[in-house]
């Protein structure tokens, strides 16, 4: 057997994007064309939310996944938009239902619309996106994306449940993340599988990559909830605890902290608020939890590159690879 051509490895996010630039440059172009609506008010919060920045992490997954097992066609550009339509109306009804008041470091479509705008916006994404599935013509990839959706409305409605509750558990908030989270990001990698006609196995390898990317990426946005600046972070520090979420930080202070630890984090998620942030912190830091959740990021990650070896080698399933790195390294 012909040894695998080694490829370099892409240092930074931006080298990454560019492999990818005919591609991405063809997403935005059928976004905007799609945020067309004869009702002036759609279209302005589609554009501010959709423009707003962002790495667009999750449409880059599809299109690389895609030329790396040597895709030739057209479709994988309307799947990567129709991703980031789902992954976008899921942020305006995420703001909503949390409030929040900053989102990539600038005022939330919620807090310049209103929540009404908000919320019936993220709809027309949601109603566009299944239009769009429609164009593609392909049944399993309709039944693949209508439950991802639903399994990630469900999340939110989970997440809503654990709001506010200490006993929340590690268990219990896998299963959040994975729901509003991870499942994104795996049907897009398995989208990709499927339009370029691979194998079972080959899907199942770009599913798994898709699941533990996602993994990754979230326990890694909920340590820099407590770790990162408001800059860096795009929205203001502590808003996880404001909002009375019990993430991995903080479940796994209260597990090895002090009673006294224990009951200042308790209070906090059963009452909300900031009053105790700095305390918080710094119990977070002392018991590790910081370092523990960044293990458990790095552990997914790993298993994230692991799961498509059996890829050819190529630029982009280096780039691939390189994604699943840089995901626990970043600071926003």
């Amino acid at each position: 057997m012909q040894a695998a051509k080694k490829t370099p490895n892409l240092v930074n996010f931006d080298d990454i994007a560019a492999l990818a630039a005919g591609d991405r440059l063809a997403v935005d172009q059928l976004i905007t064309a799609s945020l067309e609506s004869d009702v002036a008010l759609v279209s302005q919060v589609s554009q501010y939310i959709v423009m707003s920045g962002g790495k667009r992490l999750r449409p880059l997954v599809v299109l690389l996944a895609a030329r790396a097992l040597g895709y030739d066609g057209e479709q994988h550009v309307r799947a990567a938009a129709i991703i980031e339509f789902i992954h976008t109306a899921t942020l305006l009804h995420d703001d909503v239902v949390d409030s929040s008041a900053r989102r990539r470091g600038q005022d939330s479509a919620n807090t310049v619309f209103g929540n009404q705008a908000s919320v019936l916006v993220g709809d027309f994404l949601y109603s566009r996106a299944f239009q769009m599935m429609v164009d593609i013509g392909d049944m399993r990839i309709m039944e693949i994306l209508a439950d991802a959706t639903n399994t990630i409305a469900a999340g939110e409605v989970m997440q809503l449940m654990n709001v506010h509750d200490p006993e929340t558990t590690e268990e219990d908030y896998r299963q959040v993340i994975y729901r509003k989270t991870a499942r994104l990001f795996e049907a897009g990698a398995q989208i990709a599988a499927i339009l370029s006609s691979s194998d079972a196995a080959v899907e199942t390898s770009l599913l798994e990559y898709g699941r533990h990317l996602g993994t990754a990426f979230q326990l890694v946005d909920d340590a820099l909830d407590y770790a990162a600046s408001p800059e860096e972070l795009g929205k203001n520090i502590g808003d996880d605890l404001a909002e009375g979420k019990a993430t991995l930080p903080l479940i796994y202070a209260m597990q090895n902290g002090s009673s006294e630890d224990r009951k200042i984090i308790r209070d906090a998620i059963v009452e909300g608020g900031l009053d105790q942030l700095d305390r918080i912190t710094s119990i977070i830091e002392t018991t590790g939890a910081l370092q523990y959740t960044a293990e458990k990021a790095q552990e997914a990650a790993s298993l994230a590159i692991t799961s498509i070896a059996n890829i050819p080698a190529s630029a982009h399933r280096q780039a691939l690879i390189d994604i699943a790195a840089l995901s626990v390294q970043r600071r926003s």
